[in-house]
């Protein structure tokens, strides 16, 4: 029987705003640290008096040298930790869960999709690849968001034009907006693919990457070079609870980033 290990204080170095209501946060250990995380992983955050929520490191150093988390408030928890301010304490417990296979992306183009806040367990990705392009073929990033106020990182993902062909849309322009609108598989057509070679990691709501997966495979990728992540009603981070179960999946101990080829059919099951 796997036993949750108590969460280790942390405390906040740093916090910033993404959007009107998504801020980031950097902890940092106040004496033993959890073990370093791999992109994809998820830490328990603990925000004391109100309880405790699974978020996914969007920077595995940040700089102070901290995790970094990105938090949108939407509920009692995400809302209390979206109102931390530096100084504030925290408990932490991880790394849990499966993250993205970067060995299996070595050598190969390195596709990454994402919609909304879905970015934010992507964005470690982007940084891996980035610090090693000998590793890896050509980066790109399409990035989905409601409104151009919705992205999040939205600086640093200007950063990463030159080095990666980056592509961003929205659902709804707003005034002065000058690049697409539309889903984001509309930006596939954007690119020239090479499907034989292109590993795909994908996050956001699982409509969206349902139809990205599918899309993709329909464009010629190799089906077990698609990943997504699939952050649904994870509670205990161990796979006791079985809030998050699909079909045969506990996603906090067998995901929450899976091969596409694992759960093709079960995200064809309407409320599965």
């Amino acid at each position: 029987m796997t036993t949750v290990p108590p969460p280790l204080p942390y405390r906040v170095a740093a916090t910033w705003a993404e959007t009107a209501d998504t801020r980031s946060i950097e902890l940092v250990p106040t004496g033993e640290a959890l073990a370093p995380f791999a992109p994809g992983q998820f830490a328990m955050i603990y925000a004391f008096g109100v309880g405790e929520v699974p978020i996914s490191a969007s920077a595995l150093r940040g700089r102070h040298g901290g995790l970094v988390h990105t938090v949108r408030a939407v509920g009692a928890v995400s809302t209390a930790l979206y109102r931390l301010r530096p100084g504030d304490s925290v408990g932490l417990s991880g790394p849990y869960g499966t993250g993205w296979d970067l060995e299996a992306a070595a050598g190969h183009d390195v596709l990454v999709v994402a919609g909304g806040i879905g970015l934010a367990p992507l964005r470690p990705v982007v940084h891996t690849v980035l610090d090693r392009p000998a590793d890896y073929g050509r980066l790109t990033v399409l990035v989905g968001a409601r409104t151009p106020a919705d992205i999040v990182f939205q600086d640093e993902i200007e950063s990463w034009r030159g080095p990666a062909q980056v592509e961003v849309t929205v659902d709804r322009p707003g005034p002065g907006w000058q690049r697409a609108v539309g889903v984001v598989t509309t930006l596939l057509d954007r690119l020239a693919l090479r499907p034989e070679r292109t590993c795909a990691l994908v996050c956001g709501p699982e409509v969206m990457m349902r139809h990205t997966a599918r899309d993709l495979v329909t464009r010629g990728l190799v089906p077990h070079r698609v990943q997504v992540s699939l952050e649904r009603n994870m509670h205990c981070a161990t796979g006791h609870c079985g809030h998050c179960q699909l079909g045969p999946l506990l996603l906090c101990r067998d995901g929450p980033v899976v091969g596409y080829v694992r759960v093709v059919d079960l995200l064809l099951v309407r409320e599965l």
